[in-house]
């Protein structure tokens, strides 16, 4: 995070788009894009393919002061990661008139796929 607060100071930026899955999580990520809303930049969160990161991006742009009125949406082929990440959860977001619906049910909106689950590796960390 000193990073980003160096760059903030420096005004080296004039998005700030910081990732969910590179700083850590939601609230770091919230954080990042408070100490933007403070320094006075716009934010458009990075989500780069299909998968959970969008999600994510999606409800923190509607968490924060400073959110642009955009979302960035992967236009990527459906192989690889994105042919993956459209397999984790359901039901799939959706793009109408150029525009994507926040999921509002509980929790993050949306269900993990059961079979996606059983199928993924299981790690633990410890401290």
């Amino acid at each position: 995070m000193a990073q980003w607060r160096r760059m903030l100071k420096m005004k080296a930026i004039d998005i700030a788009q910081p990732d969910v899955l590179y700083l850590g999580g939601v609230t770091r990520t919230y954080r990042a894009a408070m100490m933007a809303a403070e320094a006075g930049i716009t934010c458009v969160p990075h989500s780069a393919n299909h998968g959970l990161v969008t999600l994510f991006a999606l409800h923190l742009l509607c968490a924060i002061p400073n959110a642009e009125k955009y979302l960035e949406y992967s236009i990527e082929t459906e192989e690889g990661i994105n042919l993956e990440a459209k397999k984790i959860f359901g039901p799939k977001l959706k793009v109408t008139d150029g525009k994507v619906t926040v999921p509002n049910e509980p929790g993050w909106g949306v269900q993990i796929s059961k079979d996606w689950l059983e199928k993924a590796d299981y790690q633990k960390s410890e401290v």
